[in-house]
């Protein structure tokens, strides 16, 4: 038997070596956070000191790993820090009630209607009809629009179209117009960025049919009335509400006709992928080009839908004239997009699948609502895996993809580089 002094002594030598033990845990963890405050600390020191945001990419800590923690710190603080610059921006633009994209001027004029909702304002941009016509028929038509609809709750914005040409609201600047739009609305008139709506009448339910797809990761939902869509494709319409109103007697340019073509279309789209394309078609009997108000239900029926930012699934088409280099949480290289190209990516649990890709080179925006950062990520090409491994969070990728949206919930704290997944080589 063991002298009782013996394990006395081994007893009191190891509390000693669990006392040691425990305050070795407690001081690492309080280096950890204080390294991590430090870094937070560091970037929201040289925010407050820095006229030009571009400067960012000098940071030492730029590439810098984060954790879960410093990461959405930094993305606050990036948010906060670019807010300020749009309000400053924009601030003249909205008491103005003027938006202005190189040559192009945008007038507008808007309605509020019900009480904040906690989370914030819906945003509807209603577009009006014309088209190819004087000013004076478009600004009456402008002016009709301001009245035409009246949503229980939220910012109703109809805009002017810059031009009187019959394409008025399918031409490049009106994108970057209605980006203009949003994101200072965001940030001057408190608005959910998950609950903006588009919509229009005649001319302005052809913008609808073009605008819905080719901004839809901006929308919560589209209602097109009385319109037409061209050669417009609604596969980049998977994550958005559709509602499509049109007056059975509408027999001009085969509206009617082609609004039956696409609630066959829509329908189809939503029986081979149940979980997109919802869709809401109504062919008005009895009615022609003036629906005599019955498409208002439209307004009523996108005021249910919030946008999703991060879809499990995306189908991307390229408009065939105006292009976007982004779309959700995809990017590709502004030299590298094509009239009508088509990508398609789905994600389940920490694994990424490229269904259909035309491009060379695609980007892949990440954060932790998505993945399992702190666990590897895989990407799945023509059954091969392309990419397989940990992915930092670092400031470089909040960086670049605020630029790509100036949106904060578009902010990603992660990325992934990918060469050479074409699909169809």
């Amino acid at each position: 038997m063991l002298p009782a002094s013996f394990i006395i002594d081994c007893i009191e030598k190891m509390k000693r070596l669990f006392a040691l033990l425990v305050v070795s845990i407690f001081s690492y963890s309080g280096l950890s956070l204080y390294a991590q405050s430090k870094t937070v600390d560091k970037f929201e020191k040289w925010l407050h000191t820095q006229p030009d945001l571009r400067e960012i990419v000098r940071l030492p800590f730029y590439q810098k790993s984060l954790s879960a923690t410093e990461a959405e710190s930094l993305r606050e603080l990036l948010w906060n820090y670019r807010a300020e610059e749009i309000k400053k921006q924009y601030a003249s633009s909205w008491k103005l009630k003027l938006f202005t994209e190189d040559e192009f001027r945008m007038r507008f004029d808007y309605r509020v209607f019900g009480e904040k909702p906690a989370d914030g304002w819906s945003l509807y941009i209603s577009m009006h009809g014309g088209g190819g016509a004087p000013a004076a028929l478009n600004d009456q038509q402008w002016r009709n629009q301001i009245g035409l609809y009246q949503p229980q709750e939220g910012i109703y914005l109809a805009p002017r179209a810059p031009l009187n040409t019959w394409d008025l609201w399918h031409q490049p600047h009106i994108d970057a117009l209605f980006e203009q739009i949003i994101k200072s609305a965001v940030v001057l008139k408190d608005v959910n960025p998950d609950r903006v709506y588009i919509t229009g009448y005649s001319a302005g339910g052809d913008g609808t049919y073009r605008l819905a797809p080719r901004m839809a990761d901006r929308w919560a939902a589209a209602a097109m009335m009385a319109g037409h869509p061209g050669d417009v494709s609604p596969l980049s319409l998977r994550n958005i509400g559709f509602a499509l109103w049109m007056g059975a007697d509408d027999a001009a340019y085969n509206r009617n006709q082609v609004a039956r073509q696409w609630e066959i279309m829509l329908d189809s789209l939503q029986k081979n992928d149940p979980g997109g394309y919802v869709h809401d078609v109504h062919i008005v009997p009895g009615k022609g080009h003036w629906m005599d108000r019955e498409d208002k239900a439209g307004i009523e029926w996108m005021s249910h839908f919030t946008r999703n930012p991060y879809p499990e699934k995306i189908v991307w088409k390229q408009d065939n004239g105006v292009l976007h280099g982004s779309f959700y949480w995809l990017s590709v290289p502004n030299d590298l997009l094509q009239p009508g190209g088509e990508i398609v990516v789905t994600r389940k649990g920490n694994t990424v699948y490229i269904e259909k890709n035309y491009s060379e080179r695609l980007i892949l925006f990440l954060n932790d609502e998505m993945f399992d950062l702190d666990k590897p990520i895989t990407v799945v090409c023509n059954g091969k895996n392309v990419f397989k491994g940990k992915v930092k969070r670092n400031l470089a990728s909040l960086y670049n993809s605020l630029l790509q949206k100036d949106d904060p919930r578009y902010l990603f704290c992660a990325s992934i580089t990918l060469d050479d997944v074409k699909t169809d080589k």
